[in-house]
């Protein structure tokens, strides 16, 4: 009886830490793989925030807007690929960096992702 008790509490405090929906994680890394800012953007909170090189940061934007700027930005800098080089959690936010690359440069990005009940959205996107 102990096992089974000691093995619920463990389950539980588990999954209490493991608030990211792996399946949207996994999607939004397979969206930036893609290069498209069109399928990135589904993942947009309805306001975010975002910072591209050279410009000034944008908060609390709109999705429709954050998605016009993406695709902007895709689309100026042919943006074809991206690699992941971490992904992290804090609670009920997460973290992804890594690079995006087009065949002339590559850009370091930085996403921060937020829970809402069983969604993960993306709440801010940092390029630089």
């Amino acid at each position: 009886m102990k096992h089974i008790l000691t093995l619920i509490i463990a389950a539980f405090s588990l999954s209490s830490f493991s608030t990211m929906t792996p399946t949207t994680i996994s999607d939004i890394v397979n969206a930036l793989k893609q290069g498209n800012a069109s399928t990135v953007s589904n993942y947009f909170d309805n306001f975010i925030d975002i910072k591209l090189p050279n410009k000034e940061e944008a908060k609390n934007i709109s999705k429709n807007q954050a998605t016009q700027t993406l695709k902007d930005f895709y689309s100026e800098q042919e943006i074809n690929a991206f690699e992941l080089m971490s992904q992290r959690e804090l609670g009920g936010t997460g973290y992804l960096t890594g690079k995006l690359k087009s065949d002339k440069q590559s850009f370091n990005i930085t996403i921060m992702v937020k829970s809402k009940g069983s969604q993960s959205n993306i709440v801010s996107v940092r390029i630089n």
